[in-house]
Parts: C-alpha cells; structure tokens; sequence
C-alpha cells in the first residue's frame, strides 16, 4: 500500500469528496526509517521533491555529541537509548528520532537532528559524568 500526502477525500461531515484526478508522483509518501542502534547503516533515498537525493540513518552506533561547557564536540558511542518523549513505543523498542535521549560515556544526551531525513546524528550533552 502506498503512503498518499494529497488531499483527504472525506470531507469534516464524512461525505466523499469526488476526485478530480489520480494520484500524482509527487504526492507520494514513504514510510518513516525508525533508525534504531546496531552496525552502522545509512540509506540513500533516489529523486525525492526537487529532485534531491535524501540520506537516511537505518542503524546507528555513534553520534555526534556537543557539550556546551566546553564548547566541543566529539563523537561518541551510544550505549542506549534512554527514552523517547516522541511515542512511547519508540521508547520501549529503543527507536531514535529528534528529541530522544541517549546515554553515552560522556553521559546523557538529547538528539537534535532528524536521522531519518538527515542521515547523521547530532546530540547535545544534557547530564554530563561527573570525572
């Protein structure tokens, strides 16, 4: 089954809408990467909306992690995820998306980029180790 972004055709009061057309190749929609931890994956996506190529995280093992203390950003291993405010059962299969947190040897950090549109990992450190 296809994942269609066009117009709904119920209308508020349940009545059916009479479509004037098909559907149309740009209105395609596809369905999310849930990206989740495991050995490095990245896939490509071909000829999305302005005939751009889109990068997704399948799997991941490492992120990119800013500590605002420092200024610095390393990249680091994801030991886990620890919980994810978007869908609780993302948070129980351990699925990443922006706003998850993750727990890595610097400590806890929450996701900033989108792994399944941008392909890579962005966290900023939130509880860093006490050394």
């Amino acid at each position: 089954m296809s994942y269609y972004q066009g117009r709904d055709l119920r209308k508020p009061s349940g009545g059916r809408i009479r479509p004037y057309r098909k559907k149309r190749k740009y209105e395609l929609g596809r369905p999310p990467t849930e990206t989740i931890l495991g050995r490095e994956e990245v896939r490509k996506v071909q000829r999305v909306r302005g005939g751009n190529i889109k990068v997704r995280v399948k799997y991941a093992t490492f992120a990119n992690v800013f500590d605002p203390e420092t200024k610095k950003t390393q990249r680091v291993e994801i030991l886990r995820v620890k919980g994810n405010p978007a869908n609780p059962d993302y948070s129980r299969r351990g699925v990443i998306t922006r706003g998850a947190i993750i727990e890595t040897p610097l400590g806890e950090a929450r996701i900033t980029s989108r792994p399944g549109q941008n392909g890579i990992i962005n966290a900023i450190l939130v509880k860093g180790k006490k050394s």
